[in-house]
């Protein structure tokens, strides 16, 4: 755990020395010419009853969504075999509840995560609140990652979330850490929030013991219909201070670079891969908005002389 004083300490570090450090970190402990690829299944769309501000899927905003039901077990499995095929070692699947039920809808994930599993891929679900029971039974079922963002800091989240508290966010974690889960936890950097709102967000996760195994650090994805629709985007290198920061403060996780892809430019994404992120969402969709498909990862990993992780590298 650290104060925030020292975490600020480091994110204003003068860049290049703040980029090396982070960079260094890196090297230590993982492979820096690598970067994992994730797939992100939007398993049911839409209807949301709780009121994020930033997110399309709520019932409270008319954002033109299209609400779907639960997807059938067959199309998700289907759907993992293919991002395999491309390269992803990680399936993620998404549901927009608030919380889960002991019904027929989490049976079916039951299923799901038992499929997904039997191709060999790592399984992460992110299903809003839940118990320890329930999050023994995804642990049963082949499930190894939870998903849970704390979004911002206690007080910014405040104002931007007034259907759950922020502790509902840490008693989930703490129901997935007891069931033996791995933790995927994060936030969203562009929401109007300061830096210090930023510096007491990654405090946040440092108090977690142990720490998150992965990191979604998500930039902003403006949805028209939304409260923060028509805030500007945060400037390229104050994202990548959050990568850079993450990355020394949490030297054995995955540090994920999530939403907002489309709207990075190569060289942007190629300083946050050099800060330290590793991990990426690949495929056309991420849940609802817009994500660089696959070809256009591959041809960046390419253009910078890296590669997807567990990929073999041709001979």
């Amino acid at each position: 755990m650290k104060t925030p004083a020292e975490i600020r300490a480091i994110h204003d570090l003068p860049f290049p020395e703040l980029l090396f450090r982070a960079a260094t970190v890196h090297r230590a402990h993982w492979e820096p010419t690598a970067i994992q690829f994730c797939t992100l299944d939007s398993i049911k769309t839409g209807a949301c009853p709780e009121d994020c501000a930033y997110c399309p899927q709520s019932a409270k905003y008319n954002t033109g969504l299209k609400v779907e039901p639960m997807k059938e077990v067959g199309a998700v499995l289907a759907g993992a075999a293919a991002a395999k095929a491309l390269g992803s070692t990680r399936y993620c699947m998404g549901a927009a509840w608030r919380e889960v039920k002991d019904d027929r809808n989490f049976e079916a994930v039951l299923e799901m995560v038992r499929g997904v599993a039997g191709l060999g891929m790592e399984v992460c679900v992110t299903l809003g609140m839940l118990d320890v029971d329930q999050a023994l039974r995804l642990k049963q079922a082949g499930c190894k990652v939870y998903n849970h963002n704390i979004d911002s800091s206690p007080d910014f989240y405040e104002t931007i979330i007034s259907t759950r508290r922020f502790e509902d966010r840490l008693r989930t974690i703490d129901a997935v850490r007891r069931a033996g889960l791995e933790v995927c936890c994060g936030g969203i950097v562009g929401m109007g929030e300061s830096v210090e709102h930023r510096i007491h967000f990654l405090q946040e996760l440092t108090e977690m013991d142990p720490a998150p195994e992965s990191i979604p650090i998500n930039h902003l994805v403006p949805v028209p219909g939304t409260p923060l629709a028509d805030l500007p985007p945060v400037p390229p290198l104050e994202f990548i201070r959050m990568i850079a920061t993450a990355r020394i403060l949490f030297p054995a996780s995955r540090i994920r670079l999530s939403a907002g892809r489309t709207a990075m430019s190569d060289e942007m994404q190629a300083l946050a891969f050099f800060a330290g992120a590793n991990s990426i969402f690949t495929g056309d969709r991420l849940l609802t908005t817009p994500n660089p498909g696959e070809d256009r990862d591959l041809g960046l990993l390419k253009a910078l002389g890296m590669r997807v992780e567990g990929v073999p590298v041709p001979a």
